[in-house]
């Protein structure tokens, strides 16, 4: 009786102990579930937010309809750079869709359109002959001087995109800015194979 009962007892303590471990394993894995979701969450919040470009104002770079991601992380950490394709809100204006443009002038810099051609402090900017000779400088047919957190931001149609030119849109401010064109998807006639 006494074997029968310590044999009953050292099964009994087994038993517990395979529970305990079970407990332990299904604990770690809802905090691995836990941690993974709010990784996830985090990733899509700060770098994963999606639109698509409305119009054909970025053409040849991003065509009408494209879907694009949007880093909204990277500019809590640095500043946009002349040259960043970004997406913003004209005003702060939450009824409007988002613009998508290419940054041009940064804070403190004046602004100026002359012959079709951007002018930075006077000086002529070297964009290598990527875009087209503008045919309306717009506002910024006189100098525009940016202030501490202001951007000035073109399309790159150039004859083809309501940006910073227009007195709707003017300089964009940096709270008004969504975050960087980050990742772009392949534009239908991509995906269709006609264009390489």
């Amino acid at each position: 009786m006494g074997l029968a009962r310590r044999k009953g007892l050292h099964f009994y303590q087994r038993k517990k102990r395979l529970n305990s471990q079970l407990i332990k394993d299904i604990f770690e894995m809802l905090i691995g579930t836990v941690v993974a979701v709010f990784l996830a969450v985090a990733i899509i919040f700060f770098a994963g937010m999606r639109t698509s470009v409305i119009g054909n104002s970025m053409e040849p770079a991003l065509s009408n309809g494209q879907e694009i991601l949007i880093n909204r992380f990277i500019y809590m950490l640095s500043s946009p750079k002349r040259g960043d394709v970004i997406v913003f809100l004209p005003h702060g204006n939450q009824n409007s869709h988002y613009y998508v443009k290419r940054v041009v002038g940064l804070p403190g810099e004046t602004v100026q359109i002359k012959e079709g051609r951007v002018y930075i402090d006077g000086v002529l900017l070297d964009e290598e002959d990527l875009y087209d000779t503008m045919s309306d400088a717009g506002i910024a047919e006189n100098e525009i001087e940016l202030s501490t957190d202001e951007y000035f931001v073109l399309g790159d149609n150039r004859n083809s995109s309501e940006d910073s030119r227009s007195g709707n849109i003017g300089a964009v401010s940096r709270n008004n800015i969504i975050g960087k064109a980050w990742f772009h998807m392949a534009s239908d006639e991509e995906r269709m194979g006609l264009v390489e």
